[in-house]
């Protein structure tokens, strides 16, 4: 069967070439007498968004927590934990990546939600944080897996100075340049988010004070690290309701128009 939109664009040009008439104008005046039905996918867009994000804060959280407990940032670390607890290492590991496909679901979402009001400084601020977030999480947990094989080959290895460097070299990464590059990104989302009202204004400055504490912060503290985490959840639990909500009125929308 013929695509309408095909068929449209067919009589319009034999409209331009007959009579002159313009074929911009004449798409634009075929495509306004369409009903246009886009309730559904304005749905369903936001409530993909906040599965993706809850999936991302709860396989973040779960791999950040485990590789904390295996290998701790405590000096007098002997590496006993880690040679102990190898399997904890191992499905932290199994979980990044999977936390990392939803994040990437999560932004990619949000872009399409904002549509044609998505601002270009702001949104590429918002990805390439995103992006940078990500790839310095990936990069911390490669170094924690590459730890964990090392010491499985080189027993002694837990009182060289390599263990010590790998081990620092995780918690710089994620609680300095992976907590800040989050910060920008909450900072980006709250002004895109002000500036659509896609979210209330309390919870955009909300998101603004905990951002510019991410970005000051020094601290190695598991907490900070799992603030960002915390912060997608919360979001996407408010996308999630808000969905919930709207459908009711988008089907008695529905029935009345029908």
């Amino acid at each position: 069967m013929p695509n309408p939109s095909t068929m449209r664009a067919f009589a319009c040009k034999g409209k331009a070439a007959v009579i002159g008439y313009s074929l911009t104008e004449c798409e634009a005046q075929t495509m306004a007498r369409v009903p246009i039905n886009l309730s559904e996918q304005q749905l369903k867009t936001p409530r993909i968004a906040a599965i993706a994000g809850i999936i991302f804060a709860v396989l973040m959280s779960a791999g950040l927590i485990l590789i904390r407990l295996s290998i701790p940032i405590d000096a007098s670390d002997t590496g006993a934990l880690l040679a102990g607890q190898a399997d904890k290492v191992s499905l932290a590991l199994s979980l990044v990546p999977f936390a990392g496909i939803a994040f990437l679901w999560f932004i990619g979402v949000l872009r399409d939600r904002l549509g044609r009001l998505e601002d270009q400084f702001f949104s590429t601020v918002f990805i390439g944080s995103g992006l940078l977030y990500l790839g310095l999480s990936f990069v911390s947990a490669g170094l924690a897996g590459a730890l964990l094989a090392t010491s499985a080959l080189t027993p002694g290895l837990v009182r060289s100075s390599i263990y010590t460097f790998i081990r620092l070299a995780i918690y710089q990464i994620n609680n300095i340049y992976a907590l800040k590059m989050s910060a920008v990104f909450m900072i980006s989302s709250g002004t895109i988010w002000l500036q659509t009202k896609m979210i209330p204004r309390w919870l955009v400055f909300v998101t603004y004070g905990l951002a510019v504490v991410l970005l000051l912060s020094i601290s190695r503290n598991i907490w900070f690290t799992l603030a960002f985490p915390a912060w997608v959840l919360i979001i996407s639990i408010y996308l999630l309701v808000g969905n919930l909500r709207a459908q009711p009125a988008s089907a008695e929308r529905s029935t009345e128009t029908g």
